[in-house]
């Protein structure tokens, strides 16, 4: 073996190393190595497509099972007009989920939210997995399933003030979590939450390494994340952008806490 052959010998092993999952200590029934974290992530139509792809992203680095659950095997619609295709489907998914996520899009959750099919399905699965999580308004959908009933929780800042009328408590957290539900703010908090995640499933230096690879290391070109950032004008001119589907949710929301006896 000459130099040049050593150096990429050297290179794919240490890219390997890299890359491999830290070793899960739940081993598989059979023995033969770690078992993998089965994730169900929900898709549905007019969900913001970087609420799944953020934590979806590092998901795939950790090598996880991902099921992309629908309510029908049919493509489903983003907010930026792409397709996501399910790989399962509410009648066919398993209900064995070790973390089971919803992303949020808050014209897709409010519509959600009144469809009894994935509200029945969120419950069934909600109950038996190990973690219950969401990113944006998909916490809207937790809450309106009753699986945030008696947890902190938070959303996107134009909507998180509604999860207590489903029996939540809301804070003001980037993520925040309470017990085994994990639930982060509005869309690029997904790669934080990610993150958070992968070091509850593989542990602080899988989750460190994600982070590294994925080069996280925000430093946006304006002070205007969050309505303390931007200011009051800002923040009431994205409010009135949005007002009509705000109050949709909240109307939402109201129902779905009435049907909880809440």
């Amino acid at each position: 073996m000459d130099r040049r052959q050593f150096n990429a010998t050297l290179m794919m092993g240490s890219l390997a190393g890299l890359l491999a999952p830290t070793v899960n200590a739940q081993q598989t029934a059979a023995g033969t190595g770690p078992a993998k974290p089965v994730i169900g992530m929900l898709i549905y139509s007019d969900m913001i497509l970087l609420d799944l792809v953020g934590p979806l992203t590092a998901f795939n680095i950790l090598q996880t099972d991902v099921r992309l659950i629908a309510q029908t095997p049919e493509p489903v619609s983003t907010d930026v007009g792409l397709t996501v295709t399910p790989t399962a489907t509410f009648d066919r998914a398993s209900s064995a989920l070790d973390v089971l996520f919803v992303p949020g899009g808050l014209r897709g959750t409010i519509e959600a939210m009144k469809d009894q099919a994935t509200i029945d399905f969120l419950k069934s699965a909600g109950n038996q997995a190990h973690y219950v999580t969401s990113v944006c308004t998909g916490s809207l959908l937790l809450g309106a399933a009753g699986l945030l009933k008696g947890y902190n929780a938070t959303s996107h800042w134009y909507v998180r003030d509604l999860l207590p009328l489903m029996g939540a408590t809301t804070l003001k957290e980037r993520v925040v979590e309470d017990r085994n539900r994990i639930t982060a703010g509005g869309v690029t908090a997904g790669i934080d939450f990610g993150l958070t995640l992968a070091a509850k499933l593989r542990g602080e230096d899988a989750a460190k390494r994600i982070q590294l690879l994925l080069e996280y290391d925000p430093r946006p070109p304006f002070a205007a994340g969050t309505p303390d950032q931007a200011g009051a004008a800002l923040t009431e001119d994205i409010r009135h952008r949005r007002g009509a589907l705000i109050r949709e949710a909240e109307q939402a929301a109201r129902a779905a806490g009435g049907r909880l006896g809440i």
